[in-house]
């Protein structure tokens, strides 16, 4: 059994910012006098928006949201933005309040109905075309899956497509791993299971074996269980589903944001830094071997797709420099590449990988391809640092754990720290993160990165 693989709606958030500053924008020109300086009351005004949207979620509709959700949301934006406007009213010398409860109200009223336009043209082109889709799997007993199971075959306009239901009620062990083989076999997007009908190993299993293989992974929770941990609580229609995993990247602002972030601090590391220095170290690299300035080696990022790495050469050029460990006492590496890797000079070209998009600037280090395999063996949580953009530098080589990998508590502890920055993530970890780097490198510590 094949089924083709769907997309999912990523650009539609993006394009709902760009549409709703865009009306807040020109309301506010065709109401208002506008005001003396018109850059800066378009700026207060729209990042007034954005801010109150990122508070009470504004934008974080899924295919599951409730119109009802959706209303209240609009709600307690249009009464924190209306208050905003006014506050912004005060600052100038005419205070125009009735002009600015109109500009709200019809701000809201051509948003709201241009996000329920979306919203629910979205779950007609579901039927009309049949795209859009996620295809999910159930696993459990007839009794805990089938509310769900009649949800997804009962809805199909909220874009979900229930390709099989493994049922546990008889041969319970074979019906798991004939799911798990299934789910390897065809491109299945989502797994639920109910944590009912499962032992405590068998869960284990199940989510290793989803983070191992990119599945995303959703518990259909018992009545009397009490649940804790960083897991996301979610409700289709009235029946409670539990993501396993809550990766704050996932979210479409944390996104823009953390692109944003990686676009200027690399843009500034670049032109500030690296066009001049490059040249210099192309110099110095040439002067002391031969072969190229960059060693270019393939690399897992996001979503375990392959992408080249640029660095500093820092050891004897040769066909198997790729294939080989890059030790501490290698006795390839050059005199000019002892330094730069102590100093961790050899990382700084990466900054082009950071805007190309393939890495960000702080994330889970990544490895070689030649080496993933081996080290997904002695981490079974190894392969969920693909679920974000690698980094220049991370949380675990804040923490010591960075080049050689020389046990296997090395590369538990390295995974252990980037599991917690995934679902621990802000921009103010990112900062601090990279402050901790820099101030490890003029310490001289040669864990920085």
């Amino acid at each position: 059994m094949n089924f083709k693989e769907k997309k999912y709606s990523g650009y539609i958030r993006p394009f709902s910012y760009l549409m709703d500053l865009s009306i807040i924008n020109v309301l506010a020109y065709y109401i208002f006098p506008f005001h003396e300086n018109e850059i800066l009351y378009a700026l207060l005004i729209s990042s007034g928006w954005i801010a109150t949207a990122i508070y009470f979620d504004f934008y974080e509709v899924y295919r599951y949201t409730k119109v009802i959700t959706i209303l209240n949301s609009a709600l307690k934006q249009a009464v924190f933005f209306a208050l905003f406007c006014l506050a912004v009213e005060l600052f100038y010398s005419d205070f125009y309040e009735k002009r600015v409860v109109l500009f709200v109200i019809s701000a809201v009223f051509l948003i709201l109905t241009l996000k329920l336009f979306i919203y629910y043209f979205l779950k007609k082109y579901r039927i009309l075309f049949n795209r859009n889709f996620r295809n999910v799997v159930l696993l459990g007993n007839n009794k805990n899956i089938n509310p769900l199971k009649a949800f997804f075959t009962q809805n199909l306009d909220y874009g979900y497509k229930l390709i099989k239901a493994f049922t546990l009620e008889d041969h319970k062990k074979e019906r798991v791993e004939q799911c798990l083989s299934f789910i390897l076999e065809n491109p299945i997007d989502e797994i639920y299971c109910a944590t009912a009908d499962l032992s405590d190993k068998q869960i284990r299993d199940i989510i290793n074996f989803a983070d191992n293989n990119l599945k995303t992974l959703k518990f259909i929770p018992d009545d009397k269980q009490i649940l804790a941990g960083n897991v996301k609580f979610e409700y289709y229609d009235y029946i409670p589903v539990i993501s396993s995993r809550n990766i704050l990247q996932d979210e479409t602002m944390n996104k823009i944001i953390k692109r944003a972030f990686d676009l200027t601090f690399s843009l500034i590391i670049i032109l500030g830094l690296l066009s001049w220095f490059i040249p210099l170290m192309a110099i110095i690299i040439k002067l002391n071997s031969k072969g190229p300035v960059f060693f270019i080696q393939k690399r897992n990022g996001l979503n375990y797709k392959e992408f080249d790495c640029f660095k500093f050469r820092s050891m004897e050029y040769s066909d198997q420099i790729d294939a080989d460990l890059a030790l501490k006492n290698d006795i390839e590496i050059t005199k000019v590449g002892q330094f730069i890797r102590k100093t961790s000079i050899d990382e700084l070209p990466q900054f082009f990988n950071v805007l190309l998009g393939d890495m960000s600037v702080v994330g889970p280090r990544p490895h070689p391809v030649s080496h993933n395999d081996k080290y997904a063996l002695m981490s079974e949580k190894f392969m969920v640092r693909h679920f974000v953009k690698p980094g220049i530098t991370g949380l675990a080589q804040t923490k010591g754990y960075r080049g050689e990998v020389e046990t296997d508590q090395d590369i538990i502890n390295r995974v252990k720290y980037d599991i917690f920055y995934m679902e621990n993530w802000s921009i103010l970890m990112d900062i601090e993160i990279i402050f901790k780097t820099i101030y490890n490198i003029i310490k001289g510590d040669d864990k920085a990165f």
